[in-house]
């Protein structure tokens, strides 16, 4: 009898990502005893121990590591027939996931989900937030459909089209109090060099990460999303660029100091990208409603 099934393989997968029987549990909308018992099931079907328990944080074991290696294979394959069969029956995806930069807010996308439920009751709409490369990545690993505001040129390889949407500038700033607020020209690398810089970390797995901005032995304070970089920034924990739209109100209200670089951050476009080929109901609306319209620029405003 077979001794694998995709939901053990889904469980198993959920909790190698998140680390703990407990967070996953939260992500699957199950009690943490099911959890559990799914995976001491399938540990005593296939008489080897996949988790290394370290009080509620868990790490796979080696057997563990070789069967999640090949059963994501299965998992997305499997989520794939799924998604082309009700396709086929339906015209409208089961499931639509749009990739979003963090540097907008998904609040601009409001107005867009309500219309888009209206006509799309049946198709479950998910947002994802990645960071730089992370957003590209997201898109060719089929883990989003769409892509709205990624940055800057996609990566080589092809398999996907993009459209340019919006342009953003950005504005190198500080906090009224950092050392920096108080240099009457502008800054060189030598002054950047002394004090710490705030950068967003790559959310990419596999693709090559970017950097932006940092030079080589800067001392950095690397956070998840533009959002902590902004309240870094304003706490004074250190310099940057940051989105002009985001900083505007506050370099009038004295929050911010805005001061000259030599080496000025150029602006960035900003994508709309999907995968080439793909036909889809939900697709195609999202792409005739984002396609010319002002919802990048009113993303472009900070929560």
């Amino acid at each position: 009898m077979l001794k694998l099934s995709l939901d053990a393989l889904l469980t198993v997968d959920t909790i190698a990502r998140r680390g703990s029987f407990a967070a996953a549990a939260k992500e699957l909308f199950r009690v943490p005893s099911t959890i559990s018992y799914t995976v001491a099931r399938l540990e005593d079907d296939l008489g080897v121990q996949l988790f290394e328990r370290f009080g509620p944080r868990v790490t796979l074991t080696e057997a563990g590591e070789e069967l999640l290696k090949e059963g994501r294979y299965l998992l997305k394959a499997a989520g794939d027939l799924e998604r082309r069969v009700r396709r086929v029956a339906s015209g409208w995806e089961t499931e639509f996931t749009i990739a979003i930069d963090s540097m907008l807010a998904p609040c601009g996308l409001i107005p867009d989900i309500e219309a888009f439920c209206q006509v799309a009751d049946q198709t479950r709409l998910r947002l994802l937030k990645e960071e730089l490369s992370g957003t590209w990545e997201a898109l060719l690993d089929r883990r989003a459909d769409l892509l709205v505001g990624a940055a800057g040129a996609g990566p080589s390889g092809g398999g996907y089209t993009a459209l340019p949407v919006a342009t953003v500038s950005f504005v190198f700033v500080v906090a009224p109090g950092h050392p920096l607020a108080a240099v009457d020209r502008p800054l060189s690398k030598a002054d950047l060099a002394a004090h710490r810089a705030v950068s967003v970390s790559d959310s990419a797995r596999q693709l090559q990460a970017r950097t932006v901005g940092l030079l080589f032995g800067q001392d950095t304070l690397a956070v998840p999303d533009m959002q902590t970089k902004y309240a870094y920034q304003r706490a004074g924990l250190g310099f940057g660029f940051l989105p002009a739209p985001w900083v505007r109100e506050d370099v009038a209200q004295g929050r911010f100091v805005v001061k000259q670089v030599e080496e000025p951050k150029p602006d960035e476009t900003l994508q709309l990208a999907w995968r080439t080929g793909e036909e889809g109901a939900a697709l195609a609306w999202w792409k005739e409603r984002l396609r010319g319209s002002d919802t990048v620029a009113r993303m472009l405003l900070r929560d």
